[in-house]
């Protein structure tokens, strides 16, 4: 039988957190046996991908509730307050790394620093190997279920792989007589999780506003609905977000002398063409308009 989205989404979830829980403990390990600061900030960095982990887990559960008196178009935008929080978290783990790292060259303290042990380097390859593969696993599943509160928690292992790029070439250029590399990497892994924190953010809050879809989609729902050989012309077309899924509202002009139930059954026929090929869309209003007549609001 094949798996819900909820399920897919809560699969995937258990699986990172497993995998983080033996990255956090390994890193944490790493760092205090290999005297490595930067390796401990890793450790950290994982430990928040576990807290944002269960806050994906949350918010996927409350977007698939069903439908309630309260909420009767459904609960789709709680993926969207998950990435928003999501989205929080990054920025303040990308600005934290990146206000340390700055204070670090300002202070040049890292240069006093003692060069950390060959576990550290290790820990920091092991990471980034895990984290980029979490990433794509968790970027697929994403993809397949079209869940945005996923996405940004795929972008956050992703973060997470690229800070333990950093904490290498910190560690490896530490151990070669440069510690300065350490900071200096730092800084610039915190502008590429900031650039992804920002990103994230924007796309969720534009999923919650009612923005509309993009242009190539909307041009294929009016090729769907212009197919249709009754359709005298298309007065009006709106689309619009709402958390992953569609809501489009459609007047088509028909012949005005045709039967109230033929133009009902023509109605329904574009109905059912466009949710056959737009699986997002949840919802669809096709209104009939008599030929060269258009409802009232159409100009506005």
């Amino acid at each position: 039988m094949e798996k819900s989205n909820e399920q897919i989404a809560m699969r995937v979830s258990l699986n990172t957190i497993i995998w983080n829980v033996f990255l956090t403990i390994f890193k944490l390990f790493a760092g205090i046996f290999a005297n490595s600061a930067a390796m401990l900030s890793d450790a950290v960095h994982s430990l928040s991908d576990i807290l944002s982990t269960f806050i994906v887990m949350i918010g996927v559960k409350l977007a698939n509730k069903k439908s309630d008196k309260d909420h009767q178009y459904g609960h789709e935008r709680f993926e969207c307050v998950a990435a928003i929080i999501l989205a929080a978290l990054l920025f303040a783990t990308g600005a934290g790394i990146g206000w340390a790292s700055i204070e670090a060259v300002i202070s040049r303290e890292s240069t006093e620093i003692t060069a950390p042990g060959i576990l550290a380097l290790i820990a920091a390859i092991v990471s980034i190997v895990i984290k980029e593969a979490m990433y794509w696993y968790t970027r697929m599943a994403a993809k397949k279920i079209n869940s945005s509160a996923l996405m940004a928690d795929a972008w956050h292992h992703r973060s997470d792989a690229l800070s333990s790029i950093g904490s290498f070439i910190g560690i490896f250029g530490a151990r070669l007589g440069f510690p300065i590399l350490d900071p200096v990497a730092g800084v610039v892994i915190c502008i590429f999780i900031l650039k992804v924190a920002i990103d994230i953010f924007r796309d969720a809050i534009g999923k919650m506003t009612d923005r509309a879809c993009d242009e190539e989609t909307v041009n294929r729902i009016r090729d769907i609905v212009l197919s249709e050989e009754s359709v005298m012309g298309i007065d009006l077309l709106k689309t619009r977000l709402f958390g992953d899924r569609i809501y489009v509202e459609i007047e088509i002009s028909v012949d005005g002398t045709k039967a109230l139930n033929e133009a009902h059954e023509i109605a329904q026929r574009i109905h059912d063409k466009i949710e056959s090929n737009f699986p997002k869309v949840k919802h669809i209003t096709v209104h009939e308009n008599p030929s060269g007549q258009k409802a009232e609001d159409n100009e506005q």
